[in-house]
């Protein structure tokens, strides 16, 4: 059961996979039976009633006849659904929990319809036989969901790509990391780790699940045949992304539009909001369980192709561009709490939209076995001549970097970003190769981090 600190550490970390916060019994009460049949059919979670949208108690009254109507309603959950109904005094005010566990017998229906938890709302899957099969194949297991007894997060844990995340998400800098990664349930009944918290916060994940790296090729031409550049990116799942991400930018053009007033206004010649969609879509819906594969990003003169391994879900497939279906739910809430993944459902006809603003073909989707977009470059005539501003040098980063830590040691990565102006990307690939070149390390003096250079 939760207490009262538990109510406060929800209203901290706000609606997500686990949570969702209702001001009141709603009109409805069917509403609350859609909420706690999505969390059973997904990795269970607590619907907090006398919370407002604004993330504050208000208190909220049941009284035995709508406590009642409430019961009845999750009682038409088939087969039956375990939850607890019961009242946290908060501040002299009430806030009543319905707390729903893991549903060990998937799919739950209620009123004909399949609820599915993904991110911080529920999805309708009204395809009972589709959502029943896709159960039985993942073993009704998410990939990101099974536990490593073997694997010691704390001890394998990347704590710049933690910080990272604990900032971006607002999180409390006060909260010791071990409560933070509990309460964001990375962990199973038996405390061991989920193997998504692994992908998302260990420094190698890749040492555990090879096939969980993104490689991006550059290729002459329009034809996979001359390679001119080949990278694999690997580490915490963030980290990946950003690299991937900055890889592509250093092969696009890019133009800008100076205003007489206010700075100037890059234009890519894909939008970024489009690389960046179809870059996460990648890696947080890809199949993990595909050994064989990875995601792959590859550039040609005419085009990208963005690539990762399993084709959409049935369910997903019949409504394409309009609902969103997770293989790997903690893995996709993660980034959601980072801001970095919006609306669900929403990503591609928000492609679509930027590809023709940018007066560009619509992206071209390929989904059986592989699940790959296809984004139209400009042709040469038509790209805007690139304004050319060199980055300072491999070596000048480098000594940047050094000459900010030698002054002070113990400051921190996002620190050190600030200090130097590098964009996060670039910071942590020079780090990582000054780290390689054992010119810099992490240790651990008197209780605390502090850099040392050698």
């Amino acid at each position: 059961m939760l207490e009262k600190s538990d109510v406060f550490q929800c209203l901290v970390q706000g609606e997500g996979l686990h949570v969702e916060f209702k001001q009141s019994v709603p009109v409805k009460v069917r509403e609350l039976s859609e909420e706690v049949c999505g969390f059973a059919n997904a990795q269970g979670g607590v619907v907090l009633i006398g919370i407002s949208d604004s993330n504050e108690i208000v208190g909220a009254t049941i009284e035995n006849s709508r406590r009642s109507a409430i019961q009845g309603s999750l009682g038409e959950i088939s087969p039956k659904v375990q939850y607890s109904l019961y009242p946290v005094e908060v501040d002299d005010k009430t806030v009543w929990v319905i707390e729903v566990p893991e549903g060990q017998f998937k799919p739950y229906v209620f009123a004909g319809s399949i609820y599915m938890r993904e991110g911080a709302s529920c999805q309708k899957l009204t395809q009972v036989d589709e959502m029943r099969d896709f159960f039985q194949r993942s073993e009704r297991i998410h990939f990101d969901a099974i536990p490593e007894p073997t694997i010691d997060l704390m001890d394998e844990l990347d704590e710049d790509a933690f910080h990272e995340f604990r900032r971006v998400a607002g999180l409390s800098p006060d909260t010791p990391i071990p409560q933070i990664l509990d309460n964001l349930q990375l962990f199973d009944e038996s405390h061991f780790v989920k193997r998504g918290s692994v992908m998302f916060f260990a420094k190698h994940p890749e040492a555990h699940y090879f096939q969980a790296v993104v490689r991006c090729v550059l290729f002459k031409g329009n034809e996979k045949v001359y390679i001119l550049d080949d990278k694999t990116f690997s580490g915490p799942l963030l980290r990946q992304y950003e690299q991937a991400l900055d890889w592509l930018q250093s092969k696009l053009q890019v133009s800008y539009r100076i205003e007489t007033a206010g700075p100037r206004q890059e234009i890519w010649e894909i939008p970024l909001n489009v690389l960046k969609e179809a870059l996460l879509n990648a890696i947080c819906h890809r199949d993990y369980y595909e050994q064989g594969a990875t995601v792959a990003v590859e550039m040609y003169d005419d085009r990208v192709e963005i690539s990762n391994p399993g084709g959409l879900l049935p369910i997903v497939a019949k409504n394409f561009g309009r609902k969103s279906l997770s293989r790997n739910p903690l893995v996709f809430n993660l980034f959601t709490r980072m801001s970095l993944v919006e609306k669900i459902g929403s990503g591609i006809p928000r492609m679509r939209k930027s590809m023709l603003d940018a007066g560009l073909p619509e992206p071209v989707f390929e989904t059986e076995g592989f699940f790959t977009v296809t984004l139209s470059r400009p042709t040469a005539q038509a790209q805007t001549a690139k304004v050319v501003e060199e980055e300072a040098p491999t070596a000048g980063k480098h000594d940047s970097i050094l000459s900010v830590i030698r002054e002070n040691p113990t400051l921190s990565s996002e620190e050190i970003i600030r200090l130097t102006g590098l964009k996060r990307s670039t910071f942590y690939n020079h780090l990582n190769k000054l780290k390689e070149s054992k010119k810099i390390k992490k240790v651990k003096k008197d209780g605390k981090w502090q850099w040392v250079v050698k």
